[in-house]
């Protein structure tokens, strides 16, 4: 039950994530209203204009993640399950 315990895990920190975001809604709309924040952890990486710039740099810090991309002033986007903890072998 190894990769099982990993999704967990995952899940748990990508749940701190949606945390961190959410507790700093208002600065972030005072700041970054329009951006693109990446969070790892309870951590503000960074705010950046475009989906890719945040996206290569949290790949380049962190990899495979875990690590949470938001609009800031957006509505929250709905993933499905799988793409939202999808395992790369």
């Amino acid at each position: 039950m190894v990769g099982g315990a990993a999704a967990e895990m995952r899940q748990m920190a990508l749940e701190t994530e949606i945390h961190a975001f959410e507790s700093r809604k208002g600065e972030l709309e005072q700041h970054y209203k329009g951006k693109f924040v990446v969070f790892h952890g309870r951590e503000l990486i960074g705010a950046f204009d475009t989906l890719d710039t945040a996206a290569a740099e949290a790949v380049r810090k962190f990899g495979r993640g875990p690590y949470l991309i938001r609009q800031v002033g957006a509505p929250p986007v709905s993933l499905p399950a799988s793409l939202m903890c999808r395992s790369v072998a």
